[in-house]
C-alpha cells in the first residue's frame, strides 16, 4: 500500500517562512518523480517543483516565484518545500505526489502510477 504523507501547513503572516515534509512508503519503485503541487481556492492544481529520487537535480515549474526551494534527505526518505517571503496568494492547499516518467514535467497531469497525499493547508494572511 503507497502512502503519500504531507506535514507542516499552517498559518502564517506575510512575509513569513514554512517548511512542508513528504514521506513516501511502499511504493514499488526503487526511484521515481517526486514532487510539490498546490491547489488555491478557487484555482486549477498546479506543479510548483519535482525531483528524480535517483538523481540531484529538482525541477522547478517555469513562473514559480522566488522563495520556494525544494530538497530531499534521502535517508530519510523525505522530501522538503521551503517556502520564506510568503504572500496571501500563497494560500493553498499544498500536495505531495509520488510517479514515475519524465520527472522535469512538474504538471499535474504528468507521470504514471501517480499517487497523491491527502494535503497540508497553508494559509498566508495579510
Amino acid at each position: 500500500q503507497v502512502e503519500v504523507v504531507e506535514a507542516g501547513g499552517g498559518s502564517v503572516q506575510a512575509g513569513g517562512s514554512l517548511r512542508l515534509s513528504c514521506k513516501v512508503s511502499g511504493y514499488i519503485y526503487n526511484d521515481y518523480c517526486l514532487g510539490w503541487f498546490r491547489q488555491g481556492p478557487g484555482k486549477e492544481r498546479e506543479g510548483i517543483g519535482s525531483i528524480y529520487t535517483g538523481g540531484t537535480g529538482v525541477y522547478y515549474a517555469e513562473g514559480l516565484k522566488a522563495g520556494f526551494t525544494i530538497f530531499q534527505d534521502k535517508g530519510k526518505n523525505t522530501l522538503y518545500l521551503e517556502m520564506s517571503s510568503l504572500k496571501p496568494e500563497d494560500t493553498a492547499k499544498y500536495y505531495c505526489a509520488v510517479g514515475v516518467g519524465t520527472c522535469s514535467d512538474v504538471s499535474p497531469g504528468s507521470w504514471s502510477d501517480k499517487y497523491w497525499g491527502q494535503g497540508t493547508q497553508v494559509t498566508v494572511s495579510s
